[in-house]
């Protein structure tokens, strides 16, 4: 239940798990929260970036109805950091600011050719598919290459197989142990038909204008890192998704970065006095949804406590 209103104004940066989390535990303590994101819907990963056959009934929208539902919470959304507001008018218009905008980049293959036509992003795949509302519209290739090893390459491997892709290929560059998917995972993209290559990464894809084809390298760990050997092999491509990792976007002037993310200490404090930051847009921490939670938490906490002086209420 929502406490006595406090008086105190509080910007979060995302709606994604992060800065829900974080503003219904501010709501809780009666303060006003305004959350900014720069899509049309609320939700963040959990409403864009997980396959559908994981993500059914609208499970993410009625997690945010049920956020909302404590009140003191305002969604603006289509509002994008740097565009259509700066973090100074931020500080200077709200008591603190949570930054919880995640990673919205996504990371290059660096191979020649990785600019042909149908060589995609993984996750605007995923995320074309959530808001689709007749899945039959979206093109899907008939020999489909996905490039990575986490849960994004096996969802978007899985979901094009189960659109009617006749050959998907996962391409991981390390072994099968090192990959960020879980081996329940992975079982289940093989046990839906989706071949599982390892210790490969792409050279270069071919094709004339289009992809028709990725040229690999088996790879080897050695005492300099992983390294391409001279054995080379091809897969037949008419549609290659990246997978391999997103990247931080239009980092806000005077904030430390540790590894391209926002550097962090404690509860999510951030180098600049009243701004926090939490989820994948922060260094540290592990990518899930259940850490990106228990982080919003955390510096909501942290916040009432600066702007209050009420000791932190975190669990053990």
């Amino acid at each position: 239940r929502r406490a006595a209103p406090t008086g105190r104004r509080i910007a979060v940066v995302g709606a994604g798990p992060a800065g829900l989390s974080a503003a219904h535990r501010l709501a809780a303590k009666g303060h006003q929260v305004a959350i900014f994101d720069a899509r049309p819907k609320p939700g963040g990963l959990n409403e864009y970036g997980i396959a559908s056959y994981k993500a059914v009934e609208g499970f993410a929208q009625a997690e945010v109805d049920w956020v909302l539902g404590i009140g003191g919470i305002e969604l603006r959304m289509g509002q994008q950091l740097g565009r259509d507001m700066t973090l100074a008018q931020l500080r200077a218009d709200y008591d603190a600011v949570f930054l919880a905008m995640g990673l919205a980049g996504v990371n290059a293959l660096r191979a020649e050719g990785e600019d042909r036509k149908n060589v995609l992003d993984a996750v605007s795949f995923i995320r074309d598919l959530r808001q689709a509302s007749d899945l039959t519209a979206l093109p899907v290739g008939r020999d489909v290459v996905v490039i990575g090893g986490g849960m994004t390459a096996i969802d978007a491997a899985v979901q094009a197989r189960l659109l009617g892709a006749e050959n998907v290929t996962i391409l991981y560059r390390r072994d099968r142990e090192r990959m960020g998917a879980s081996r329940h995972e992975q079982d289940h993209a093989t046990s839906a038909g989706v071949r599982i290559i390892c210790n490969a990464a792409p050279v270069r894809l071919h094709g004339n204008g289009t992809v028709v084809e990725v040229e690999c390298a088996y790879t080897e760990d050695g005492p300099d890192g992983l390294v391409l050997t001279d054995e080379r092999f091809r897969l037949k491509a008419d549609q290659v998704f990246r997978a391999i990792g997103q990247r931080l976007e239009g980092v806000p002037e005077g904030l430390a970065l540790a590894g391209g993310k926002i550097a962090v200490t404690g509860p999510g404090r951030t180098s600049l006095a009243g701004i926090w930051a939490g989820g994948d847009c922060a260094a540290g921490g592990d990518d899930l949804t259940v850490t990106a939670v228990a982080e919003g938490r955390d510096a909501a906490e942290d916040i009432d406590a600066v702007l209050t002086g009420r000791p932190m209420e975190i669990p053990g």
